[in-house]
């Protein structure tokens, strides 16, 4: 019979279920195994077994009939109603024995299937069961009272607020999203990102709800809790996922309720022209089309939980089967293809004067400047163990550059430009692509530092996946200029560019693939390129994990900036593609097959009972291949 798949929140309360089905149905196979001894036991009184039988039938099948009667007057039709026929054929023709053991293997056989949905249901529920009920409230300002000090309550986490302070203890989950106030430590965000490898944290930084505190105490602000956390917001896409059909799973039930008509009808032909009831009963049992309905659900549990262990997070069900089609793959490049995090490439005087030295009179100038490439420089300087002091007349001229005294000498950093404007004469130097950081000191040109955006390490291997598993055209769209542009296609392994692109532009390229007849993935950090995403046939946010914009944009969340999840998620998409209709073609066979068998007198309504279980089994086996892809 069919298996339904429960929502993870019932998932306890259907276990107990699930154990009060098992005793009953071991109460009533005791019943059917006495009524088989009682045969040979007391051949002289049939009475004694078809009384056991009797009550083993009735014990078996009685729910299975009266939720038969709901569905027929209230229209939940569940196909129920074709065993619970075949019981009660069995019962009516006196075969009190055969109506309770095929009452009794089907009854069985609806247990495994139900504990097997749940098992797969259940690996998605320890995903979401990462919180922990109880929280370290500080009451004392961390401030005044150090990591060791402030009064510690525990207290319910669904009582913190925000801005309440919190001590995270080593081993224990974060309760909630929060920053970081005081002390050092690693986290384990596997459960969210699918990284295995610990994330070093420090004061001001972020940390989220279910992940784990693996080294240090640490004291947190809390930002975020329940179902605003990235946690909660996961938990809210699985669920929303879990509950949504896909287009084949519509069509079966769109068409279910004429099935029973037909499998009656085709039962009624075989005793017409038989004359025998036990093959047209046989035909009724293995018509119960479980391994049908089966074929998709168990798949989409199945890509649920291996994708949400990687962390990729499908908002959308249905486009697991658009992946199919997937043949063009467009890419954002700023914080996508690349860290979003400019880093010193090069540093290069013209002076006599040594490259840290260079970057002690850059870093100290732009000590308190916000701009991103004043903090690069920074970074750097901290990587060096370079000692900075602090900067006097600092000055900064939006977009142009900044000027100072660092150590009693006047110093001038920006674009040529601004150098320019303040009588400063630039040598005429071969450049490559980038930010370029103009330096002059007391009037006179020192050298440039060259700024540029990382590409991510893995970006390469990601695009020859891709074109190994058929993506035919690979594009790389970005508002950068040209130079820049090319240098990071070329990086990552793409063919074709396009730069300068304004979000309206990137909207019409990929409206332009889709008129050519590709059909479009599309890649973007959900800030800027939410118009693209929702064009695309499938739109994929990189870096969802807390990240509202990028959660709330695409079909597709990454969790992590893992590039690598992209080819993951469309080869493991098309592989329940392939296992969904595969299902379906052996549920279908196994019908189909069924019939033809009990028409000839070949099987019996016992091994017809065995039968439809051994085509469910298949299903489920079939689709537990999913949850070992890798």
């Amino acid at each position: 019979m069919q298996a339904e798949l429960y929502h993870p929140i019932h998932i306890h309360e259907e276990e107990h279920h699930l154990v009060r089905g098992l005793l009953i149905t071991l109460t009533g196979g005791i019943l059917i195994f006495n009524a088989f001894l009682a045969t040979h036991l007391f051949p002289a009184s049939p009475s004694i077994s078809e009384i056991s039988a009797l009550a083993g039938a009735l014990l078996l099948g009685l729910p299975m009939i009266i939720k038969s009667f709901k569905g027929f007057f209230t229209g939940g039709l569940k196909l129920t109603e074709l065993a619970s026929i075949a019981v009660l054929a069995c019962i009516a023709l006196g075969d009190y024995l055969t109506a309770g053991v095929v009452a009794f293997i089907l009854v069985l056989g609806e247990l495994l299937e139900h504990r097997t949905a749940l098992g797969a249901q259940e690996s998605i529920e320890s995903l979401l069961k990462l919180t922990p009920p109880i929280a370290h409230l500080v009451r004392n300002k961390p401030a005044r009272q150090g990591l060791a000090g402030g009064e510690e309550e525990d207290v319910l986490v669904k009582e913190l607020k925000s801005k309440d302070i919190i001590r995270i203890k080593p081993g224990e989950n974060i309760p909630a999203d929060a920053v970081i106030v005081q002390g050092d430590t690693s986290v384990n965000e596997a459960s969210i990102t699918g990284e295995p490898f610990p994330v070093d944290k420090k004061k001001g930084d972020r940390v989220f709800e279910g992940t784990n505190n693996i080294t240090g105490v640490i004291l947190a602000e809390v930002e975020k809790i329940g179902e605003d956390t990235t946690l909660g917001k996961v938990k809210q896409l699985i669920l929303e996922a879990e509950r949504t059909r896909i287009p084949i799973m519509s069509l079966i039930e769109k068409h279910i309720y004429w099935y029973i008509p037909v499998i009656l009808m085709t039962a009624a032909l075989i005793l017409f022209f038989t004359k025998d009831a036990s093959r047209s009963i046989s035909s009724i049992i293995v018509g119960v089309p479980c391994a049908l309905l089966l074929a998709t659900p168990t798949a989409i549990i199945a890509v649920l939980s291996v994708a949400a262990r990687k962390g990729v997070m499908i908002k959308e069900v249905r486009k697991i089967e658009t992946t199919a089609e997937i043949d063009a793959v467009v890419f954002d490049k700023t914080g996508t293809l690349t860290t979003g995090e400019l880093r010193v490439t090069s540093i290069n005087p013209v002076q006599e004067i040594s490259p840290d030295k260079l970057i002690y009179y850059v870093a100290t100038l732009e000590k308190h400047s916000l701009h991103p490439v004043a903090r690069a420089v920074r970074e750097l300087a901290v990587k060096a163990n370079i000692k900075l002091t602090e900067p006097e007349e600092f000055k900064e001229t939006g977009g142009k550059g900044v000027k100072g005294k660092v150590d009693g000498k006047q110093i001038f950093v920006g674009r040529e430009s601004y150098l320019k404007e303040n009588n400063i004469e630039i040598s005429d130097q071969k450049r490559e692509s980038g930010s370029i950081l103009h330096i002059a000191m007391e009037g006179k040109y020192y050298g440039w530092i060259q700024v540029a955006d990382q590409t991510r390490l893995e970006a390469k291997e990601t695009t020859e996946r891709l074109k190994k598993i058929g993506i035919k055209k690979l594009v790389m769209l970005t508002g950068d200029k040209k130079e820049v542009a090319e240098r990071i296609a070329k990086e990552s392994g793409f063919e074709e560019v396009v730069a300068e692109c304004l979000p309206e532009t990137k909207l019409e390229i990929v409206e332009s693939l889709q008129r050519k007849g590709h059909h479009v993935v599309v890649i973007g950090d959900g800030i800027n390129d939410a118009p693209a995403l929702a064009a695309g046939d499938i739109g994929i946010a990189m870096g969802a994990m807390g990240s509202d914009v990028a959660i709330n944009s695409a079909s597709i969340a990454l969790m992590s900036n893992d590039l690598r999840r992209v080819p993951f998620f469309i080869s493991l998409s098309r592989l329940a593609n392939r296992i969904i209709y595969q299902n379906i073609a052996l549920g279908g066979t196994f019908v189909l097959v069924g019939l033809t068998l009990a028409g000839m007198g070949i099987v019996n309504p016992i091994i017809a009972a065995i039968y439809h279980e051994i085509g469910s089994l298949a299903v489920i086996l079939n689709s537990a291949r999913i949850v070992k892809f890798e």
